[in-house]
């Protein structure tokens, strides 16, 4: 259940919900085509590692993500925890402005997904890729950081540890 946080975006109602699965022909289109264009640049625009679609309005299951080779492109994402060992990611939103937390996660996960030409990928992340996929994939289920966080951070407000 979400924390009752004064801060709690609602002004996009789609980051509280389910996203619906990517038809598999349309991820072609020159119009969707240009929607991971806009994804990516608006992502890159906020100083981020990663952008799921919920976070700009739009309620379809695919995220990018800032990797070391290039920008990867996930639709229809399924990830699966390859271990039940978790470790802290200091976490932050372009959703959840000015907000910082701390998310335990899991330190290994496989991933299955479409690319940006529909073919199908799977692979295995650890540590922060890990992080940052699991952060991304919550966004798809209407889970926001500050859901899971262990502790929030807003910067200038002094919290007792």
């Amino acid at each position: 259940m979400a924390k009752q946080l004064p801060f709690l975006p609602t002004s996009t109602p789609s980051l509280r919900q389910r996203s619906v699965e990517v038809d598999p022909i349309k991820i072609g289109t020159a119009e969707f085509q240009m929607f991971l264009d806009d994804l990516t640049e608006t992502m890159f625009a906020s100083d981020g590692v990663g952008m799921a679609a919920p976070q700009v309005g739009r309620n379809e299951r695919i995220f990018v993500v800032n990797e070391k080779n290039g920008v990867g492109v996930y639709a229809n994402p399924e990830v699966t925890l390859l271990t039940e060992l978790t470790e802290d990611s200091e976490e932050g939103c372009f959703s959840v402005p000015g907000i910082w937390g701390i998310v335990k996660r899991a330190k290994k996960i496989r991933v299955k997904a479409l690319d940006r030409h529909g073919r199908r990928v799977e692979f295995s992340a650890k540590g922060f890729l890990a992080c940052v996929f699991q952060h991304e994939f919550d966004h798809l289920e209407g889970i926001l950081f500050i859901d899971k966080a262990i502790k929030l951070i807003q910067p200038g407000i002094k919290t007792a540890s």
